[in-house]
């Protein structure tokens, strides 16, 4: 089977969906599939003629040096064909049986594919209007393509929109991370948290929780992770890990007693995920992305989001009431380990077997050149 994956762009820098997909790659061209992960320089379906300049400069420093691949960060099967394409067009993109659009701007170029492509797939992995005006965000989990979804919170949204969208939950890689230290041998009051620029993240309100947890616990100590360099004016008794490696990265999921995930929304959290494979006591938001394995009370303590007070209180909850602490860590523990990236892929894999065979009906608008 050929399968092509639409990627909005380099996979240079970590990103939980770009992440997804290497993983979904990676197992399906083990299983024998030919897998192609195309990522291009240009996006857009319309582009002014002005931008063509540094576009093509772009691509052609990229394709010399590589920049595009994700090797910094993730292992990519050696059958895996990563691609560096001037965009989406059709002529840059492989004949395939699937073609799976991994993102909103993605999916107008893949709904647009003539049937050489491949029966078309939607991988809806969040609801992405802080890249595009919702209306136009919305108007692509109505095209022509056999949806997949990450969460039952998606799925939902897929069934008020009029469309079947399939349920399949991410995998999680239990080589990379788990528990190399004990719950109860850890400081309890050592916390951990992924600082992430927008405001859905919720750094803000995770930052001001554990303001607020100092007012009576002045020693606590929190570490910080992220992509961006070290934010200006951070408090004192913070340390922060720009792009840690996976090793330190699972080090710091070790040392931690407490993960504290204070999203607003998230298609499926990965960190907190990690954090609990790890045997971290998650204190998370009380939101859809979480609730795909975060019980309350029982794997994770949650709390509204946009609610720093709230945070607070179950943040020392977990610092103050040891059993309690242990006891959610380690169910958490068990309870993530039913999330593999086998089970993901297989079903994926199935979904695929389905259809590839079906002939699929287009129609082919006119589209750019470059």
């Amino acid at each position: 089977m050929r399968i092509v994956f639409l990627l909005p762009g380099p996979g240079c820098s970590p990103v939980g969906g770009f992440k997804v997909v290497y993983e979904y790659a990676n197992w399906l061209a083990a299983r024998g599939a030919q897998v192609s992960v195309i990522h291009p320089a240009r996006l857009a379906l319309d582009l002014p003629f002005a931008a063509y300049p540094r576009l093509a400069l772009r691509y052609a420093i990229r394709r010399v040096n590589q920049k595009y691949r994700p090797d910094s960060w993730f292992d990519i099967h050696p059958a895996v064909r990563l691609k560096w394409t001037p965009s989406l067009h059709p002529r840059h993109v492989p004949d395939a049986d699937i073609v799976v659009a991994t993102a909103w701007e993605t999916a107008e170029w893949a709904a647009a594919y003539p049937a050489t492509k491949g029966v078309g797939h939607y991988l809806i992995q969040h609801l992405e209007t802080w890249s595009g005006a919702k209306d136009q965000v919305m108007s692509t989990w109505r095209l022509p393509l056999r949806k997949v979804v990450i969460a039952r919170w998606l799925q939902d949204i897929a069934r008020g929109q009029g469309e079947a969208a399939l349920y399949i939950p991410n995998g999680l890689d239990f080589s990379a991370f788990g528990q190399d230290v004990a719950a109860g041998d850890r400081n309890a009051k050592n916390l951990l948290m992924l600082y992430h620029l927008r405001d859905w993240k919720g750094s803000a309100d995770g930052l001001a929780a554990v303001a607020r947890v100092r007012e009576s616990i002045p020693d606590i100590h929190l570490t910080l992770f992220g992509i961006y360099p070290r934010p200006e004016g951070l408090p004192a008794g913070i340390d922060y890990h720009q792009s840690p490696s996976q090793p330190l990265l699972r080090r710091l999921y070790n040392e931690a007693a407490i993960f504290i995930a204070p999203s607003w929304v998230e298609g499926w959290g990965l960190p907190p995920a990690e954090a609990m494979m790890s045997g971290c006591c998650v204190v998370a938001t009380d939101i859809g992305g979480h609730r795909e394995y975060a019980v309350p009370d029982e794997t994770a303590l949650l709390s509204p989001p946009r609610e720093p007070q709230a945070l607070a209180a179950n943040i020392l909850r977990a610092v103050e009431d040891r059993e309690l602490r242990l006891r959610v860590a380690e169910s958490g523990r068990r309870h993530i380990q039913q999330f593999t990236w086998a089970r993901a892929a297989e079903s994926l894999l199935t979904a695929f077997d389905g259809c590839r065979d079906v002939a699929a009906e287009k129609f082919v608008p006119e589209l750019a050149d470059a």
